[in-house]
């Protein structure tokens, strides 16, 4: 089996593509080039990784981000605020800062999806 040098506790794929952050359709934006840009800044990369995808799916569902770890997969839809990707990445300071993922905020709640039923 394959290991990795690095301790990562987790990664966040954040949907920029054919719909997610289209304001050409009447999207909401996503923030993609802050998000990486924070990211970097407060040190993020080695321990919680960012993807930003071209498409991660359903459609339907505007700004998706898929939040994996060694637990499984999280699905947040519908983040249109920019308030909310900067308490995403609040939350994943505080994250790695705990060695841990800790339990999304109670903020996202309503935000969370079952893509695959």
């Amino acid at each position: 089996m394959l290991e990795t040098k690095r301790r990562v506790i987790g990664q966040m794929i954040v949907c920029h593509g054919c719909c997610c952050g289209a304001t050409h359709k009447e999207r909401p934006e996503v923030p993609a080039e802050w998000l990486k840009d924070e990211w970097r800044r407060r040190g993020l990369l080695k321990r919680f990784q960012l993807t930003v995808s071209g498409c991660v799916g359903p459609c339907d569902i505007p700004n998706v981000v898929v939040v994996n770890s060694a637990a499984g997969s999280q699905w947040l839809g519908n983040i249109t605020r920019f308030d909310q990707y900067r308490s995403l990445v609040e939350w994943a300071v505080r994250s790695v800062e705990a060695g841990h993922l800790l339990d999304l905020p109670r903020e996202f709640k309503d935000h969370v999806m079952e893509p695959w039923r």
